[in-house]
């Protein structure tokens, strides 16, 4: 499984092997094109030449030519970018690309009092692939260029004569609330990115398109080939960024409107217009590493409690009801879905924000951003799919979550969707419910196991109430056991334990709710136990 750069340390940390992930599309395209056919160097000089008619550096912007753009793109056989990078950086390894450092005093906006300003990636390593970078400033575009004086190279031996290299993406800072600016988003290698809430250290990653995920052929990696950032007004929270999405089977057109604060809200506005008929895609797209904690730990031998930037996938479905399906690091890939006649919202949580239920000095945990999606009009059919990658380390995004839409994608068919993501650090909208705080997982007697499944209500300290309250538990395979409750009104916590024999199966579908009086008075706790 690919993975991506390790951002705790926002200020130039070497990246890990979260590099690859990131980089991923830009190796496969960039290097495959470094000995281009003619006919492919034709194709990309009329990608460029068709950025340059539509919106290239000097003419009037307008958000409806990134569409028109994206469609004339599409009736093209796709090329890559066929732009290879000078030996000293295209070999680079993580050390060497972390000596790169942009210099802030050549920031898009520095000292401009605009509210954000942008720092342009350099490429190298595993983020080869060029992305073009432009600003809108009065209705005009004007290309960013590359300039060889906006980096410090450390002991890097550099030519000091470089050609146009282009970027790899940018970091944008903002939110310059009681100090100095925060790293607000970045948008690097691929559709990925990240952003976090004020105070936060940055975790999760967001996609802007997953395509053909855990296809036999392999997963495809659809790339942002170019970046149009509106300029924003002084001292302005909020900023907008068109995007042009381009990959084998479908291109794009993006618009990111993003609003930094306390919390962090990206809005998203996106249309796709198919290449080829795809019937395996995701929107709305997240990773996160789970490594081990509670309910799996699997003969770890770490001195942490536990390790990972998100701890459980949350839906609210069309049905109204909310789900708790808490993460798992499999032994065996796992693939969970969840059927859905149109989404409420859905998301990547890290309940947890105790230091002592990870005990890492370093990677702070209980500090990573959850990441909430909510549509914005009616998605229709489809369902929110949940993938777990085996994963022997706190470094891999093994965990992938994202809206997987009934309907395929269709040449001359586009297809659009619209929704508001948080970063932040509970959900903007919480059940009206008892909600899972722990999960805990452990053997019984023989092949049995034993679980125990923590909820927490303020109601929980009504006594007079809690006799009514009964579990409703079910499990597709196996026998269920020893099933108890108990309340713990001071903590406001209700705990339920079960034990679980599943014979000779080795894998069962494990449901939980609440209700008092015949009535959910918690969210639907769903588990899926492997052996």
């Amino acid at each position: 499984m690919p993975t991506q750069p390790d951002l705790n340390n926002t200020h130039n940390k070497a990246p890990t092997r979260r590099s690859v992930l990131g980089g991923m599309a830009g190796i496969g395209t960039g290097l495959a094109l470094v000995n281009a056919s003619p006919l492919q160097a034709q194709e990309q000089t009329l990608f460029q030449q068709s950025l340059a008619a539509w919106l290239g550096d000097g003419g009037k912007f307008a958000a409806g030519n990134v569409l028109e753009l994206g469609r004339v793109l599409s009736k093209r056989p796709y090329q890559g970018p066929a732009s290879p990078l000078p030996e000293v950086f295209a070999n680079l390894d993580a050390d060497g690309y972390a000596q790169i450092k942009a210099l802030p005093s050549t920031f898009l906006w520095e000292k401009e009092g605009r509210g954000f300003t942008i720092e342009p990636l350099h490429r190298g390593f595993a983020f080869q692939a060029p992305t073009g970078l432009f600003v809108i400033e009065d209705g005009l575009i004007r290309r960013i260029a590359y300039e060889r004086d906006r980096f410090d190279f450390g002991k890097l031996n550099v030519p000091e004569t470089l050609p146009n290299l282009g970027f790899s993406g940018f970091r944008m800072f903002g939110d310059a609330k009681d100090g100095p600016m925060r790293e607000v988003a970045i948008f690097q290698g691929a559709t990925f990115y990240r952003s976090a809430a004020r105070n936060q250290v940055i975790g999760a990653t967001a996609r802007g398109l997953i395509m053909k995920l855990g296809d036999q052929k392999g997963e495809e990696f659809p790339a942002f080939r170019a970046f149009w950032m509106e300029k924003p007004s002084p001292a302005s929270d909020t900023i907008i960024i068109h995007a042009l999405l381009d990959s084998e089977s479908v291109t794009g057109a993006y618009r990111f409107t993003i609003k930094s604060g306390e919390v962090t809200i990206i809005d998203t506005e996106m249309t796709l217009i198919p290449r080829v008929p795809v019937d395996n895609y995701g929107i709305a797209g997240m990773t996160a590493t789970y490594y081990f904690g509670p309910n799996s730990r699997r003969n770890i031998e770490d001195v942490r409690a536990s390790a990972y930037e998100a701890g459980g996938l949350q839906i609210k479905n069309g049905n109204e009801e909310w789900v708790w399906r808490p993460l798992n690091n499999p032994q065996a890939l796992q693939i969970s879905v969840f059927v859905d006649p149109s989404p409420r919202g859905f998301g990547l949580l890290q309940r947890d924000r105790d230091f002592a239920s990870f005990l890492d000095d370093e990677q702070a945990f209980e500090k990573r951003p959850t990441i909430w999606n909510e549509p914005i009009g009616e998605w229709s059919a489809g369902s929110v799919q949940l993938t777990e990658i085996p994963s022997d380390n706190d470094v891999n995004d093994n965990i992938v979550a994202f809206w997987r839409p009934k309907q395929p994608l269709v040449p001359d068919q586009e297809q659009s969707f619209v929704y508001r993501q948080f970063w932040c650090w509970q959900p903007p909208e919480r059940p009206p419910l008892a909600i899972v705080c722990g999960t805990r997982i452990g053997k019984a007697s023989g092949k049995k196991r034993r679980f125990v499944v923590e909820f927490n209500d303020d109601r929980f300290k009504l006594l007079d109430e809690l006799s009514a309250i009964k579990p409703v538990l079910s499990s597709s395979i196996g026998t269920l056991s020893r099933i108890k409750v108990t309340f713990y009104p001071e903590r406001r916590l209700c705990r339920v334990s079960f034990d679980l024999d599943p014979g000779n199966d080795t894998m069962s579908e494990l449901r939980l709710l609440l209700t008092r009086n015949d009535k959910p008075t918690s969210e639907t706790w769903l588990y899926r136990w492997t052996a």
